[in-house]
């Protein structure tokens, strides 16, 4: 499959590599396709196992009492993975505690490392899920000790045998390869930004020779979007571009997708980075107002971001990039509904508008239809492009909580606008009972109205 391979599993005490710890590693390493070593562990983590993962995995407190202790088995196992490329099942988890677990005694772990999971879904792209469970059943595997760490690492080996009988061995090795490669970073970039970027929620910012980012971005996995980014294969000249002119990458971690979607926004509106176009808004968007008074003329005001106020947001419409596109928008709707573009505003002169004489008004220029009728038909065409009022009396948050990083963020909206993100409930005791000043931001109103429509969004109210 690989030239050199160590297929590896874990147990541990719970999910979070920051906190919990290892109980069990076990291993089987590959050298062309020879098995040269296998080895596994009870592993002594130092604190307490959960009933729960005893009854799961079947070991016990007792059993790992007089067992080594990590920083004990460190130097066996860094044996064991050098040169290799580690494969697991969700590889992501066993190579968040190794790092953690090496982290505590001083070292920096650098591993490539391969999920079989990822290699399941590119080899049998039909099958939806793609647990050991699941390709068990389907490749008629079994096992007596299923969560016990050598039982599952025969598992994956297992299953990658049987992928290689039914596939051929080089799509099998192609597979793979793909799955495993290391990037080819940019001349100014150190190999070491691979080993250190973490697979969490965040927003990065890559550097060129100024102090000012080329581009910024976001991801719920930092670490894949990144490299990504140095595909041999670029999606478009920008990417090209970028990778060509980058020395230099920092990124901030959040304890979600929202934190990391609002923090992008937010910086990008700050630091204007070159490459970043879409929300890069010196621009002003602009929303149609409906005028309060039937008779007047015209019955709709285009309001740019910086003149709207809290209390219009029920009474606006639609968002727009340009005046143009707000008009082109207000046309067609006028259009559709045998409106007045006089009354809109559309259209200058008195009497008859020139839609009316092609039979497309209803004639409130001519006194044909009244104002007021036409002005409620106006509203009910506008209706559905109704920017939403604020739904709650006061502030509320939204709470993110990373497991793998035992990171929680809570980020404090009012009408529409991101107050904060604190992380203590101290900080948001402050922040509920600080007066906001209204300022709206159609990206954040946008971004909240989706996390709001989501069934996992829990809200917190004041």
């Amino acid at each position: 499959m690989l030239p050199i391979v160590t297929f590896l599993d874990l147990e541990t005490t719970g999910a979070t590599p920051l906190k919990d710890r290892i109980t069990e590693i076990a291993l089987v390493r590959f050298e062309h396709g020879v098995e040269v070593a296998r080895w596994q562990t009870l592993v002594n983590p130092q604190t307490t196992i959960p009933p729960f993962i005893q009854q799961l995995t079947g070991i016990s407190n007792e059993m790992v009492q007089n067992a080594p202790t990590f920083a004990e088995v460190a130097g066996a196992l860094a044996e064991y993975l050098d040169g290799a490329v580690m494969a697991a099942h969700n590889v992501r988890f066993d190579h968040g505690f190794l790092k953690s677990e090496f982290r505590r005694i001083g070292h920096n772990l650098r591993q490539r490392v391969m999920c079989t999971v990822k290699l399941s879904r590119m080899l049998y792209p039909q099958h939806r899920s793609h647990s050991l469970d699941a390709i068990m059943q389907r490749h008629q595997l079994t096992t007596q000790s299923r969560h016990r760490a050598m039982a599952d690492v025969e598992l994956m080996i297992g299953f990658v045998k049987s992928a290689t009988q039914e596939l051929g061995a080089q799509v099998i090795a192609d597979a793979a390869a793909t799955l495993s490669k290391r990037p080819s970073l940019p001349s100014g970039l150190d190999h070491q930004l691979v080993d250190d970027l973490p697979e969490s929620p965040g927003v990065y910012l890559f550097y060129g020779e100024s102090a000012l980012p080329l581009y910024i971005g976001k991801s719920v996995n930092l670490r894949d979007r990144v490299m990504s980014h140095f595909s041999a294969d670029h999606a478009s000249t920008k990417e090209m571009r970028i990778s060509q002119e980058i020395k230099h990458v920092e990124w901030i971690k959040t304890a979600g997708e929202l934190g990391a979607l609002l923090l992008e926004s937010r910086l990008i509106k700050e630091k204007q980075p070159i490459y970043n176009r879409q929300l890069r808004s010196e621009r002003q968007l602009c929303s149609w107002q409906i005028s309060a008074d039937a008779e007047s003329t015209p019955q709709v005001i285009l309001k740019r971001e910086s003149e709207i106020s809290a209390d219009m947001m029920g009474h606006l419409f639609g968002t727009f990039k340009t005046k143009r596109q707000a008009v082109e928008a207000l046309r067609q709707i006028a259009e559709n509904h045998q409106l007045c573009p006089r009354l809109l505003g559309l259209e200058s002169g008195k009497g008859a508008c020139f839609s009316h004489q092609l039979k497309r008004c209803k004639g409130a220029c001519a006194g044909k239809e009244p104002k007021f009728m036409h002005h409620l038909r106006l509203q009910q065409a506008l209706a559905a492009h109704r920017l939403k009022t604020w739904p709650y009396p006061a502030k509320i948050g939204i709470r993110e909580h990373d497991a793998e990083a035992d990171k929680t963020e809570i980020h404090i909206f009012d009408q529409w606008c991101h107050i904060a993100t604190v992380d203590n409930e101290a900080d948001m005791e402050t922040m509920s009972n600080a007066k906001t000043v209204f300022a709206f931001d159609h990206d954040t109103y946008k971004l909240l109205l989706k996390a709001l429509r989501s069934e996992k969004t829990k809200v917190l109210q004041f």
